[in-house]
C-alpha cells in the first residue's frame, strides 16, 4: 500500500516567486501528501496550521507564509492539516456548498508555496465528535509531532468547536508546543474571505475574485468530444468535463482564459452556458485556444479565467454568432496584449 505520495514538479512561472521566497533551492521542490492521519508515520517535528483553506487566498497565505517561514528558521518541517470532504458537506448535508478548489488544485497551490507536508484527513461525524483534548494530545502532539501551531485569531476546534486559542495555549504549555496567533488586525487588513470570492465568481467579476485569490481562478477538467459545432464556425473548441460536482463554475458567459499546454502558455476564450443559438440544451464549458492545433482529447488540463467579456447571447443566425465570436477574439487579444 502506498502510504505517502511525494509529488515532484518543476516550478511553474506563477509559482517561481513563491518558491524562491520560501525555499533555498531554485528549480525543484517536493510536497509530501498523506491521505489520512492514520497513514502518517513521520517523526520529524513540524510547524503546523489547521483548516480547510478553500481557495488558498491571500488571507490564508498570511498564515501559511508564517508557518513556512517559521519552519525554515527553526529547523522544522512546515505542515498543513486539512480536511476532505469539507466539514459542511458532512455536517450540513442540505448545504449546497461550492468550493473554490478541488483537492488536486489545492495540492498544486500549496506545493508552489513551498510547503513540506500536507495531511488531508477524511472528515466524518465521528471525527467531529473528537474532544479538544484528544485532538491536541493524540493527533497534534503524539501523531504529527507538532512543536509550533500557528492559527488565525478565530480558530475553534474540538467537539462542537468549543475550544479556542486560549485553550490551545494551555494545551501547549502542558504538552510542550508553542502557539502563535495571527491577529484579527493582520487578517482583517487583507479583508478577504472565501465567501466574498464565491460571490465575485457567481457575478462573473474575475478581477475582484483573482485579486482576492492572488492567482487566476482555475478550472481543472478533462477534454471530451463535443458535437464539433465550433469547428464549423472556424472556432474549434475543447469541451471540458469537470468531474467534481462541488467545484464552483463562474457565471455563464464568455471569458478570456489562459492555460499551459505542451509546456507553453496558450491564451483563448471560453464559453460557459447553453449555446442558445444552436439550440443547446445542456450546460457546457468550451474553450477555443488561439494558435493551438494539438489534439487534447482525453487529456486533463487546467484553465485560468482572466476576464469576463460578455453574457451568453442568442443570435438570429449562425453567421451573426460567428461575427460576434470574431469580435470576442479581437477583444480578448487586446486584453492579452495589454
Amino acid at each position: 500500500m502506498v502510504i505517502e505520495k511525494t509529488r515532484r514538479n518543476f516550478v511553474t512561472i506563477e509559482g517561481l516567486f513563491l518558491k524562491l521566497k520560501y525555499k533555498s533551492f531554485l528549480f525543484l521542490t517536493s510536497l509530501t501528501t498523506v491521505h489520512s492521519i492514520s497513514k502518517y508515520f513521520r517523526t520529524d517535528p513540524v510547524a503546523i496550521t489547521i483548516g480547510t483553506f478553500d481557495g488558498v487566498h491571500i488571507g490564508h497565505r498570511k498564515i501559511l507564509e508564517r508557518v513556512i517561514n517559521h519552519a525554515s528558521n527553526a529547523g522544522l518541517r512546515s505542515a498543513v492539516l486539512t480536511f476532505f470532504p469539507h466539514p459542511r458537506m458532512v455536517l450540513q448535508k442540505d448545504a449546497d456548498i461550492q468550493l473554490l478548489n478541488t483537492i488536486d488544485e489545492k495540492i498544486t497551490i500549496l506545493e508552489n508555496m513551498g510547503l513540506d507536508i500536507l495531511i488531508i484527513h477524511p472528515f466524518s461525524k465521528d471525527f467531529s465528535r473528537l474532544s479538544a483534548t484528544d485532538f491536541v494530545r493524540d493527533i497534534l502532539v503524539n501523531k504529527l509531532h507538532s512543536k509550533k501551531v500557528i492559527i488565525g485569531y478565530d480558530h475553534r476546534f474540538g467537539r462542537n468547536r468549543n475550544a479556542n486559542i486560549t485553550d490551545l495555549r494551555a494545551f501547549g504549555s502542558a504538552l510542550d508546543f508553542s502557539v502563535e496567533e495571527i491577529s484579527a488586525q493582520e487578517i482583517d487588513d487583507v479583508s478577504v474571505s472565501s465567501t466574498k470570492i464565491r460571490k465575485a465568481l457567481n457575478e462573473g467579476d474575475m478581477e475582484t475574485a483573482n485579486s482576492y485569490l492572488g492567482y487566476a481562478y482555475m478550472l481543472t477538467a478533462t477534454v471530451t468530444r463535443g458535437k464539433g459545432l465550433g469547428r464549423t464556425l472556424n472556432f474549434p473548441t475543447a469541451n471540458l468535463h469537470i468531474s467534481e460536482s462541488y467545484k464552483l463554475v463562474p457565471k455563464e458567459g464568455v471569458y478570456v482564459v489562459k492555460s499551459t499546454l505542451s509546456g507553453n502558455t496558450v491564451h483563448g476564450m471560453m464559453n460557459i452556458g447553453y449555446n442558445p443559438t444552436v439550440a443547446g440544451k445542456e450546460k457546457s464549458i468550451e474553450v477555443h485556444f488561439f494558435d493551438f492545433k494539438e489534439d487534447l482529447y482525453d487529456k486533463k488540463i487546467q484553465v485560468h479565467l482572466l476576464k469576463r467579456l460578455r453574457d451568453e447571447q442568442r443570435f438570429g443566425s449562425v453567421e451573426a454568432l460567428k461575427a460576434q465570436l470574431e469580435r470576442d477574439k479581437h477583444k480578448a487579444l487586446n486584453y492579452i496584449t495589454k
